[in-house]
């Protein structure tokens, strides 16, 4: 097993703290060259984890328990890995997922399927031809079952009589097929979508031409509105210059726990590593255990950029974090010629490069500045800001600002990652000078030097600079998973973060608390749409996480010492004034048990109205309402358990303790009345599940506002319910309601959207007879 990231860390901390104090304050002072320089002398003779790509054979259990798994831990071109592709085109057959079906067979045929056991797989290829339209190659299919028994000669016993007897079923549907061929039919999936207006910007890649890029010192790069701007008006579209799947939390599948085998879920399971679309029929990498693709293509492309290089290094790239993997990952991605230009460029260009009040100084000041983008760092030199190593390489690493520990640990974390590419042979395959051919297998060195080559060194400068930019310019890419057991008829999704990326020109966009814009992800893409109207000079504000209707303003200034400033956005303004409260202060308060009147103070709270005399330590309020929080979860796991009735009676008995407490307002408040309708939904109690859904509803648009995403999401589990309890008229207003909010935050083509969608065509299709009576 790997080092576990805090074992990593603390690892890191003893070494500091036996540093020389003189060369803790040099290493405080020195630039990105000189870190790395100090640097490579500490990791000599350091043992290394162990290779996430070794190879062990599952459990013969496992393959039975779940073919993808099992297949990612098989060795290549083995049987073993042919019968888990065999077997889950069994279940992708049953699922309907016919084309799919058809590619695990062949690679179940192309890893050495066992002979005796193909005219079964052969037939299910034949049926799901058959159930394609595809009557020829279905009819192929079958001549080539036939060859394979009559070579093999007669068969008598019960499992051939059985297939025998399939062939000839399958021999008679194609006859039928051919004979009364069936009118052809427009495929369901391919309706016209309503294309977005789009006009894209000379200057800025994948933005609207209603932005523009400004410089100033305060503020720094960032994009304003060129001309008036509507809620839900497309403003970015741009594809992550790179990104790594975060592993997520493990999710246990239910039942697993009969099991030896570790059969938890995670993301790296879920979802493709290289494009973040949701997995079908995982196909693995051959070199490793944990990278798995949608397709063939996925996993080829992916091999030939970086995973060549990355896959033997899987358990340090994991015990080190995802900062590391994606700083190696990009300087993989950009190519030793492009990252050698650049790093060359930064040593011999503005010695104030790393200072970066001096340089915003200097742009200030420059002439061309006001005459149009030339002079912004990232721009090209025709003053287009595109989507490219150059703009990554040109976010700020704020290295003047990054504690020496910080750095300190950065720096070996780059160090090893080297020391470990050189030890394994794969320079070459870092550097570019060997195709992948020549690197697939670790050449054997004759001597391996205990320092890193000049080349290496130039490439653990860029990767250093890149894990110090990622704290201020990461961007999370979040995808809405469906919480909970998912076997209910109405869906809970939360939104996940599946994995981290450099997005250069959403990393343009500053911070505000009360942002103007949405962010939505579609695979490795984000697209920006403006939440609410815009005014032509208006500066474009994205959340970096800490929200108004989320923290109180002291909260979010702690939360963004991460990004190196103090925030100062028309929210946090407000709030700082000692007369005005924040939203959060005023909803999510405690409340008098006699008068029900809002209690005030700080460690100890009184009521607020002068005739009552009650007075609470908000430590007590606090524990108590840490109890309430527990009592909530423990009913949530009766409803895991299918223990319905018990759920309900521990919800109604928290809500009354709640009650004595608590504001009505508060968000706690309005959790417990989704999870009632969860609960009363599970049922089939529609009535009921919608009836404490509006309250929950009510409480969600105190906080969030009306027209927020969060009411959206609440919305479409109302438009579910309604939907499934036959409340047509109730059911079609709601889901009006829905679609006018997400198509703003999520667009048109959401998965939500057609969802909502695919109901209202539905309960429109009803008989006009039931719709005028609902």
């Amino acid at each position: 097993m790997a080092l576990p990231v805090e074992e990593w860390r603390q690892c890191a901390a003893r070494r500091w703290a036996a540093l020389e104090p003189a060369l803790r304050e040099r290493l405080a002072a020195a630039s990105l060259r000189d870190t790395l320089r100090l640097g490579c002398g500490f990791l000599r003779g350091d043992p290394q984890p162990p290779l996430r790509g070794s190879r062990r054979a599952a459990p013969p259990e496992a393959a039975a328990l779940w073919s993808p798994q099992a297949a990612s831990h098989e060795l290549p071109g083995s049987p073993e890995v042919s019968v888990c592709f065999a077997n889950r085109s069994a279940a992708l057959f049953h699922l309907g997922r016919f084309e799919v079906c058809l590619e695990d067979i062949a690679r179940a045929e192309s890893h050495g399927y066992p002979d005796r056991l193909l005219p079964k797989v052969l037939l299910r290829k034949a049926e799901c031809l058959l159930c394609l339209g595809r009557l020829q190659d279905a009819a192929d299919a079958l001549r080539v079952v036939e060859d394979k028994i009559a070579v093999d000669g007669i068969m008598t016993s019960p499992t051939h009589q059985t297939l025998l007897k399939k062939l000839s079923q399958l021999k008679i549907k194609i006859h039928e097929r051919e004979s009364c061929p069936e009118p052809s039919r427009e495929a369901c999936g391919d309706i016209q979508r309503k294309s977005e207006i789009w006009e894209e910007n000379d200057s800025i890649s994948g933005a609207s031409s209603s932005l523009s890029l400004n410089f100033d010192i305060e503020r720094g790069r960032h994009l304003v509105a060129s001309q008036d701007i509507l809620p839900g008006q497309s403003l970015l579209k741009e594809e992550a210059f790179v990104s790594v799947l975060c592993p997520g939390e493990s999710l246990l599948l239910q039942d697993s726990s009969e099991t030896a085998w570790d059969t938890r879920v995670t993301n790296a399971d879920l979802y493709c590593h290289r494009c973040l679309r949701q997995l079908l029929a995982s196909v693995p990498c051959r070199g490793c255990s944990y990278a798995k693709y949608c397709s063939q293509n996925c996993a080829d492309v992916a091999w030939e950029q970086y995973h060549r290089t990355e896959c033997s290094l899987g358990a340090l790239l994991l015990t080190l974090g995802v900062f590391c993997h994606v700083a190696l990952r990009t300087v993989l991605l950009a190519g030793f010629a492009e990252v050698s230009r650049l790093v060359e460029w930064s040593h011999d260009g503005d010695k104030d490069l790393h200072n970066a009040e001096a340089r915003c100084k200097h742009l200030g000041e420059a002439p061309d500045t006001r005459a149009g983008t030339r002079g912004i760092p990232g721009c090209n030199d025709n003053g287009q800001y595109q989507s490219s190593y150059q703009a990554v390489f040109n976010l700020l690493p704020h290295a003047e600002k990054h504690s020496p520990e910080y750095k300190f640990l950065c720096m070996l974390s780059v160090v090893a990652i080297c020391k470990q590419l050189q030890e394994a042979g794969l320079e070459a395959a870092v550097l570019n000078q060997e195709s992948s051919e020549k690197v697939s297998k670790p050449k054997a060195c004759e001597k391996t030097s205990s320092d890193l080559s000049p080349e290496l060194k130039t490439m653990a400068e860029a990767m250093l600079r890149h894990v110090l930019q990622l704290q201020c310019n990461a961007q999370a890419i979040t995808v809405m998973q469906e919480s909970g057991s998912g076997d209910g008829a109405v869906v809970n999704k939360k939104p996940v973060r599946l994995a981290t990326a450099f997005f250069p020109v959403l990393s343009l966009l500053n911070h505000s608390c009360c942002p103007n814009i949405s962010v939505s992800f579609s695979g490795t893409a984000a697209t920006v749409r403006a939440s609410q109207p815009i005014a032509s000079g208006q500066e474009i504000f994205h959340c970096y996480g800490p929200h108004r209707c989320r923290m109180r303003v002291a909260e979010r200034q702690q939360l963004l010492s991460q990004y190196f400033f103090e925030c100062r956005c028309q929210a946090c303004l407000d709030e700082l004034e000692s007369d005005v409260k924040s939203v959060v202060s005023m909803r999510n308060s405690f409340c008098c048990r006699s008068c029900r009147a809002p209690m005030q103070g700080e460690d100890m709270l009184c009521c607020s109205n002068e005739a009552c005399e009650v007075s609470v330590s908000r430590e007590s309020l606090s524990r108590r309402l840490q109890d309430l929080q527990q009592q909530i979860k423990k009913a949530l796991e009766l409803l895991r358990d299918r223990k319905a009735d018990q759920a309900i009676k521990m919800l109604l008995k928290c809500q009354m303790d709640a009650g004595n407490f608590l504001a009505p307002e508060h968000l706690l408040m309005g959790e417990m009345e989704d999870h009632l309708a969860q609960v009363y939904a599970t049922l089939g109690k529609w009535q009921e599940a919608a009836r404490h859904l509006e309250r929950s509803i009510e409480i969600v648009e105190m906080h969030h506002g009306p027209s927020s995403v969060e009411i959206g999401h609440e919305l479409f589990k109302l438009a579910q319910i309604l939907f499934n309890g036959f409340a047509v008229s109730e059911a079609l207003s709601t889901i009006q309601r829905a679609e006018e909010i997400l198509s703003v935050h999520c667009g048109p083509q959401s998965t939500q959207i057609q969802e909502l969608q695919e109901m209202k065509t539905c309960l429109l299709e009803l008989p006009r007879s039931i719709l005028q009576r609902t």
